[in-house]
């Protein structure tokens, strides 16, 4: 966008907003700025950077952007999509979203109302003392919108589905800037389109949630060193694959390379969403020996378990894909990774991961029908990666992006050749290359395009919103 475009652009908001425009140098915009998950999202520099209080703000905001040619922005909750771009821009306009953070619960504790910057762990202490949570992110730092724009994993997600699926209602300001709710019986075609549709049809504020009743839960990291990595994933790929999956197990397990050593180590988080510390689902992955001065398990309420420390701003970047549920072949997508990424030079700096966890068809088949991703029950029990990198070298930027999608693409042909690669890629750890409402299907992508067609005509989401994936319109 031109810089002198951008510029008159924040002129009319100051006009509009007020205070709530910040610029280069004012402490709240260097705080956005610092807030990113990524150092490569921190690094864009918007010409201005506005922070609504109210639906109504996001509303006026909307009218000023839509109406102006080349005024492009892009739509932060917490900023945790790692890319480039995903939810800042260079020499545009961010909107910041992260003073919507209020949640409120029902008289009858049974629907949680959720602003859409909000961040997980301040949504489950307000809810605590009602002994209710919501089906929301496992990482407490993130914001409320993006994860469930995106579908949304949580640790309830095998007992009421996706994030998405529990939402009741959503409070979306349209490219009209009309502000309207989204739910069964008002707009129903764009409450199904934003249960995983992304960014594409409105700004959302406000979220409603069905509650989840709760107890207290078993926390822990379980280390263990990669000379037991087939034995590791056997068993992860077995608690995946079970006829009768244990709803109450939520599991990441992460093999970690070291660029040094070349060899591996292995993480997982076996969580389990009652106050159990070995709950039979485990006993196979727990009786593979462990460095037990590392490792850890407590008993702890939702909002201590997701409180993760902050990390400092580092490069990073995701690629996603899914698979089958099966130990044979999650061993040989190991085996795979573990050999294109031995074949690489990495430089010093790069750490890379693989992070595989369940996806049961008693996840998936809760909202089936009822969102856009596009899964469902006859995909069978699968396992979504989670590949990462992180450096901090800038000029280990284009191998360390590079190096991701290489190792992911030679584990998908693995995977396709056994049978065992699922269409479905996860949005919230997709990299921006990769296709992901196009592998939702033919048919909730023709939805997906109709229902932005119906809500903004003049494609503002799709034009003005060069972040996040968009339906090629």
């Amino acid at each position: 966008m031109p810089s002198s475009c951008a510029i008159s652009c924040c002129s009319e908001l100051v006009g509009i907003l007020g205070d709530k425009v910040f610029f280069p140098g004012d402490l709240a915009y260097n705080d956005s700025e610092a807030s990113y998950f990524s150092k490569q999202e921190g690094l864009l520099a918007p010409r201005c950077i506005i922070k609504p209080e109210t639906s109504v703000d996001v509303a006026r905001f909307v009218s000023v952007v839509a109406g102006i040619t080349n005024c492009d922005f892009a739509i932060k909750t917490r900023g945790h999509a790692p890319a480039a771009g995903a939810a800042n821009i260079h020499n545009g306009v961010t909107l910041d979203l992260t003073l919507l953070n209020t949640t409120s619960i029902s008289q009858d504790h049974s629907v949680a109302s959720v602003e859409a910057g909000s961040a997980w762990v301040d949504v489950y202490i307000t809810l605590n003392p009602f002994n209710k949570t919501v089906n929301g992110g496992r990482n407490g730092a993130v914001g409320v919108g993006g994860v469930t724009l995106g579908g949304g994993i949580s640790y309830y997600s095998p007992q009421v589905g996706w994030t998405c699926d529990t939402v009741v209602n959503f409070e979306v300001v349209l490219a009209s800037s009309e502000i309207v709710n989204a739910n069964e019986t008002s707009n129903p075609d764009l409450f199904r389109a934003l249960k995983g549709g992304g960014n594409n049809f409105g700004v959302v504020t406000r979220i409603d949630f069905r509650t989840v009743g709760i107890t207290d839960v078993r926390s822990g990291h379980l280390y263990q060193s990669g000379d037991y990595v087939e034995p590791i994933l056997t068993a992860v790929a077995n608690i995946a694959a079970a006829k009768e999956y244990d709803v109450h197990a939520s599991i990441v397990t992460s093999c970690l390379y070291n660029s040094t050593s070349k060899g591996w180590s292995v993480v997982s988080v076996p969580i389990y969403t009652l106050p159990e510390f070995n709950p039979p689902v485990y006993d196979e992955l727990f009786s593979i020996p462990n460095i037990t001065a590392e490792s850890t398990a407590s008993i702890v309420n939702i909002s201590t378990l997701t409180a993760e420390p902050p990390i400092p701003q580092l490069y990073q970047a995701f690629v996603t894909s899914t698979y089958a549920a099966s130990p044979k072949l999650l061993i040989e997508l190991f085996k795979t990774a573990n050999e294109t990424v031995s074949s690489m030079q990495v430089p010093p700096d790069v750490n890379w991961s693989i992070a595989f966890e369940p996806l049961p068809t008693i996840f998936t088949k809760q909202g089936e029908g009822k969102n856009v991703l596009g899964v469902s029950e006859a995909d069978g029990n699968g396992l979504v990666l989670l590949a990462g990198t992180i450096w901090t070298d800038p000029s280990s930027t284009k191998f360390a992006q590079a190096m991701g999608p290489k190792i992911v693409k030679a584990m998908d042909d693995t995977a396709a050749k056994a049978g065992g690669l699922h269409r479905f890629k996860y949005l919230n750890y997709a990299d921006p290359n990769q296709d992901v409402l196009e592998n939702y299907g033919e048919e909730n992508l023709a939805f997906l395009r109709a229902t932005s067609r119906k809500y903004d005509p003049h494609g503002v989401f799709q034009k003005k919103v060069p972040g996040g994936f968009k339906l090629g319109l």
